[in-house]
């Protein structure tokens, strides 16, 4: 799988990918969506302009299937450490259970290798066991560190609980 560094021109795609990846709830939405505990947006274009602005040294890496259309994004930043933070890794619904997760991560961990990444840590909503279970297949660990989950900051979509957090996973490279 390859990946290449997004341009200015792909990122209202990413903001689709995002949001269809994380937040769809109809028919074909994916197996991972939040949906049912957070309504709203994921991302918009503004905050991932701002992400980009304010992090000069992350990556928004694309796949492309084999007729260039966004297949899968992922954000790696460094944290300092030899430690590098993964976060936006979406799948197009159609292409998962299909491997392609699965490869993407492969992926991205590679690229962050390349990098200079010993480890990987990542952030994930407290309520999203079957993505824990994922994760947890594929060498991550929980830390035991939680962070708030940002209530009140409509910009990440409406809450539709109030037990959510972020736990924190980390996977040595």
């Amino acid at each position: 799988m390859r990946l290449c560094r997004a341009g200015d021109a792909d990122l209202s795609a990413v903001v689709n990918l995002a949001n269809l990846a994380f937040r769809a709830k109809d028919v074909g939405a994916s197996w991972a969506t939040e949906a049912d505990y957070i309504k709203g947006q994921r991302l918009d274009l503004p905050m991932l302009r701002a992400d980009i602005a304010n992090s000069p040294e992350a990556r928004l890496l694309l796949w492309r299937d084999d007729t260039g259309a966004l297949a899968g994004t992922v954000w790696l930043e460094p944290a300092g450490g030899g430690a590098w933070c993964l976060g936006l890794l979406s799948v197009h619904p159609e292409l998962q259970a299909k491997g392609a997760g699965r490869r993407l991560l492969a992926a991205a961990e590679d690229a962050a290798r390349e990098l200079g990444a010993e480890r990987i840590r990542m952030t994930v909503v407290n309520v999203r066991e079957t993505l824990i279970g994922w994760y947890l297949r594929r060498g991550y660990r929980l830390t035991g560190e939680t962070k708030p989950f940002p209530y009140g900051d409509g910009r990440f979509g409406t809450p539709l609980r109030s037990d959510l957090e972020f736990v924190l996973m980390e996977k040595l490279l």
